[in-house]
């Protein structure tokens, strides 16, 4: 039965988005899966879509499925690029991971025009700055 079903909750794991510099020197935008735990996650995989309104039609990205392995304690790993017209739709992001034989998912939802530099925050990890979800 449905019910039955265990759903245990996610702690200490975060997607951030970041600007970086590339090697051309341009600034782009990178989300990233970051383990603040002190275990390796294994198994990750990460859905990736965004969806909304934009100038008054509905638009909505293709959905892209992203397979990270195994990932050490404390340590990040970049999911995708980011193109900045997409900062106006909700980005999602479902997670899904393995920490021995149980497995934990959580959404990520970062709300539109929400990456923001208003909105940086420190991600621990990358000592960088960014816009987590936690």
């Amino acid at each position: 039965m449905k019910k039955d079903i265990e759903h245990p909750e996610v702690e200490d794991i975060a997607v951030a988005v970041v600007k970086q510099t590339n090697e051309l020197g341009e600034e782009d935008w990178y989300a990233y899966f970051l383990n603040l735990k002190n275990v390796t996650v294994q198994n990750v995989l990460v859905t990736s879509r965004g969806y909304g309104m934009l100038d008054n039609e509905e638009i909505k990205t293709s959905t892209l499925r992203h397979f990270l392995e195994d990932v050490a304690p404390m340590s990040a790993m970049k999911i995708e690029l980011l193109m900045d017209n997409v900062f106006g739709l909700s980005n999602e992001y479902w997670v899904s991971f393995y920490i021995g034989k149980t497995i934990y998912d959580k959404k990520y939802i970062f709300l539109p025009e929400s990456i923001i530099e208003d909105n940086f925050t420190h991600i621990p990890v990358l000592e960088t700055q960014g816009v987590m979800i936690k």
